[in-house]
């Protein structure tokens, strides 16, 4: 069994920042696999705006250093792309920011509470966490200036990833920071969201033209994540269809299916998760409709050899 403690590969110490546009920024941690998610920040004269937090203290402290390390202002205003933990446990540490998300987003934080690691993955020093719920929301969008320079915060418009996500589009700069939308070179997940809603939502985040993209997990990458994601979601759909035609269960069909061009992605073992969700949506539950998440996440460390999820944040 894994000790959950950091690899090289994830240490805090590997992340990494990178201008992606004129005083824009992506903050990757690398590897991007369960719960090491990616942020970024836009810089103005008069303060910053965060694009999501970290999971755990010490690594939100480190982005916080690295803003800092960057511009003297304080961070303002902090956006949430959508409520997993990895994008919203650190919020409690931007002191005096307003926190911006969808409306969905504060009562599915709450509602998750406290992070907690057992029985579903390894054990994560998550440090002190206080739960800090966005209290600025929005039904569809918002749009936010930094400096002269717009950006368009808006809902997806279906469930996706989850019922609440948010992307964050700066159109003079053909930019998008796109939550957890989009994994490059990690397993989308739609456990808590919809695999026919993701589908229509790639439609959406094709026509907005982006050249440069921060997906939620994995390095910072252009449109063409857009069609590999696409392809895995469909490939998840065509799983289930014919798994259920076989009377399969979603574990039972992952065990029989060769992931094919998707067995090098991170977290492989999220075929299965995405299996119940569309298993789910075959059997007529409406998108993001409620299923039964802990008997998924089960299943998936039974397809993990019965060892709790790697989680190395």
């Amino acid at each position: 069994m894994s000790s959950g403690r950091p690899l090289p590969a994830t240490a805090i110490g590997a992340a990494r920042l990178s201008e992606v546009s004129e005083n824009i920024y992506a903050y990757v941690q690398p590897d991007g696999s369960w719960w090491i998610n990616n942020t970024g920040f836009l810089v103005g004269r008069r303060g910053v705006i965060s694009v999501d937090a970290c999971a755990t203290e010490a690594r939100t402290r480190a982005y916080l250093r690295a803003i800092a390390g960057v511009s003297d202002q304080p961070v303002r205003t902090l956006i949430n792309t959508h409520h997993h933990g990895d994008h919203t446990f650190g919020n409690h540490l931007f002191g005096g920011a307003t926190i911006v998300a969808h409306e969905g987003v504060r009562q599915a934080l709450l509602e998750w509470g406290e992070p907690r690691s057992a029985p579903y993955w390894t054990d994560v020093d998550w440090g002190e966490v206080e739960l800090a719920p966005p209290f600025l929301t929005y039904r569809e969008g918002v749009t936010v200036h930094v400096d002269d320079l717009v950006c368009e915060v808006g809902h997806i418009g279906t469930p996706a990833h989850t019922t609440n996500d948010s992307v964050v589009w700066v159109p003079e700069r053909k930019l998008l920071f796109s939550g957890d939308l989009l994994f490059n070179g990690g397993t989308p997940f739609l456990l808590q969201g919809s695999v026919s809603g993701a589908l229509r939502a790639m439609g959406t985040l094709r026509a907005l033209g982006a050249e440069t993209i921060v997906p939620g997990h994995g390095p910072v990458c252009g449109p063409e994540v857009i069609d590999r994601v696409e392809g895995y979601l469909r490939f998840v759909r065509e799983v289930a269809r014919g798994g259920r035609e076989a009377g399969l269960t979603p574990l039972e069909a992952a065990r029989e299916t060769d992931l094919g061009p998707y067995r090098d992605l991170l977290d492989p073992e999220r075929i299965v998760g995405n299996l119940h969700r569309a298993y789910a949506e075959l059997d007529g539950v409406a998108p993001g409709g409620p299923i039964d998440a802990a008997a998924a996440l089960a299943d998936m460390v039974r397809f993990n050899g019965g060892k709790p999820l790697s989680c190395h944040a």
